[in-house]
């Protein structure tokens, strides 16, 4: 039977993971290879100072004393009895819309499984705490993959609203601002500290966003490619190159003028003027 890894960034113990778990547990054997403790915000982070320990909670299920993307590097690198076909994170405890998913746990648990070449999903439930709704579409889009696969270096990241969706809209990623998202505060002793990411966000134009998706009801499905390069900038900037060389080839004056031999600290005439 092919092997399934389930992992989140809410910690082994969550209700999203076992309900994630559980709506899979039909689709191959499901190995549950989660952090020990929440790492929500963590990013792509991989642990490079320090060992992992892995303790056995149950059948196929272990945690990690370290980050989402450690998970799945064990994962997939040997600790599973086999390679998995399939890597999916969540259900997540709160939304990963947007420009939100470059510090999501969740998601980089997703992306970490595609550089690794197994195809990957991050699945989240916007709010509330009911996740059989969402583990169901989790189930639905994971049996797409299996069956359809997905392009290289790309992952699936879900969104799915309170409630029973609507349906499943294909979406494009939204961006949002926060504002005033710094808090200034001051301990006891009057030294200041901050607090961020506590503003209200403003979603711009909602209409085929995952954040327009979820706002209809509908939970979104939204493909992530990994090739961050901008191609179309890159097309554009084809004379940036040559300039580029041809000022570092250039030397400055400044390098130039200190190039250039010490001239004695004084000439003959000097030193015979020095002599009379």
């Amino acid at each position: 039977m092919a092997v399934l890894l389930v992992t989140n960034d809410d910690g082994v113990h969550a209700v999203g993971l076992a309900a994630l778990a559980a709506a899979l547990e039909d689709l191959g054997e499901v190995h549950v290879l989660a952090p020990e403790r929440e790492q929500s915000a963590c990013g792509h982070a991989l642990t490079l100072h320090r060992p992992l320990s892995v303790h056995r909670w149950g059948e196929r299920r272990h945690s990690v004393n370290g980050t989402p993307s450690d998970c799945v590097n064990l994962g997939v690198l040997g600790f599973l009895p086999e390679r998995p076909v399939l890597v999916v994170s969540g259900v997540n405890h709160g939304s990963n819309l947007g420009d939100d998913v470059t510090y999501s746990g969740t998601v980089s648990a997703a992306m970490e499984g595609t550089l690794l070449g197994v195809p990957s999903i991050a699945v989240s439930l916007v709010e509330g705490d009911e996740f059989a709704d969402a583990a169901r579409v989790a189930r639905q889009v994971a049996m797409r993959v299996l069956v359809s696969g997905l392009p290289p270096m790309t992952l699936l990241n879900v969104n799915v609203p309170a409630g029973v969706p609507k349906g499943v809209r294909l979406t494009r990623l939204g961006h949002r601002v926060y504002s005033g998202k710094i808090v200034e505060q001051a301990d006891p002793r009057g030294r200041a500290h901050y607090w961020i990411g506590t503003g209200p966000p403003e979603w711009e134009a909602l209409d085929g966003t995952d954040m327009g998706a979820v706002h209809d009801a509908y939970a979104s499905v939204t493909p992530l490619h990994l090739d961050l390069t901008h191609h179309r900038a890159l097309a554009q900037m084809t004379d940036w190159e040559p300039a580029l060389n041809a000022a570092l080839r250039a030397r400055p004056r400044a390098q130039a003028a200190t190039a250039l031999p010490a001239k004695p600290s004084g000439s003959k005439t000097a030193g015979k003027r020095r002599r009379r």
